[in-house]
């Protein structure tokens, strides 16, 4: 390949080289892996959150972050359910004109002196599922 220094290729991508350096001193925690693997394997619906019950349970002393991160890791997510299929087939038909119209009233609230003019006239709307006939 090219023969090209760390420096310069960090500086090329924009990496900071500390990021490129970096060796993670956590432990692997490969028991504990297998523990969360096997309990996965007999309870597929469970997630991490149960999980972390089952393992307190039997005596593990590692937090739900913990168990969440290695969850995770290993790629353990719950599968989502296929939905249901519905029934395929014919429908009834719809009675009358098959469409809603709409019309607007206008209803008087009384002609009296001392009434607003906002409160004298109340806008309604009166939804229709007859024909234009009814509109007129």
């Amino acid at each position: 390949m090219f023969e090209i220094s760390e420096r310069r290729a960090c500086s090329i991508v924009q990496a900071d080289r500390k990021m490129v350096r970096y060796r993670s001193r956590r432990p692997p925690e490969t028991e504990l892996r297998e523990r969360l693997r096997s309990l996965v394997a007999e309870r597929r619906r469970f997630g991490y959150r149960r999980l972390f019950v089952l393992l307190r349970r039997a005596g593990e002393p590692s937090g739900k972050n913990r168990i969440y991160r290695l969850y995770r890791e290993e790629g353990l997510t719950v599968r989502k359910r296929r939905s249901r299929r519905r029934a395929i087939g014919t429908r009834a038909p719809i009675l009358g004109s098959g469409r809603r119209r709409i019309g607007r009233s206008v209803i008087s609230a009384g002609g009296e002196a001392g009434c607003r003019a906002a409160s004298a006239v109340q806008m309604g709307f009166m939804i229709f599922s007859s024909g234009p006939d009814e509109l007129k």
